[in-house]
């Protein structure tokens, strides 16, 4: 099962929006995803927001590069990045994603 985690053990039940760049050799790339209005980020949520992680069962890829985004002194929206420097990173990556949008109904659009 492919779950997103900003808590480890706790996993986030709103689907992101996902943005896929990736450099003209395929060497590098960077993945955004968007929440709006997770789990993570509501009144009861009491535990520490230490990443993003993108568990399967391949194990899990980390990223710590996660901000929130607040209206009004509101949360609204947190934001994660990954960055990917390999070809193998890459297509670690998309393997996470192809689990993480079967189990979640995603589907991709090319831009």
């Amino acid at each position: 099962m492919a779950k997103i985690q900003f808590s480890r053990g706790i996993n986030e039940e709103v689907i992101p929006e996902v943005r896929l760049t990736r450099s003209k050799t395929g060497n590098s790339g960077t993945a955004t995803f968007i929440f709006q209005n997770p789990t993570a980020l509501s009144e009861g949520y009491t535990e520490e927001i230490t990443g993003m992680y993108m568990v399967d069962e391949e194990g899990e890829i980390v990223t710590r590069e996660v901000k929130g985004k607040f209206i009004n002194g509101k949360p609204e929206a947190l934001e994660a990045v990954h960055l990917m420097k390999s070809a193998q990173e890459w297509e670690r990556f998309m393997r996470f994603m192809q689990r993480y949008a079967e189990e979640n109904g995603l589907g991709l659009n090319k831009s």
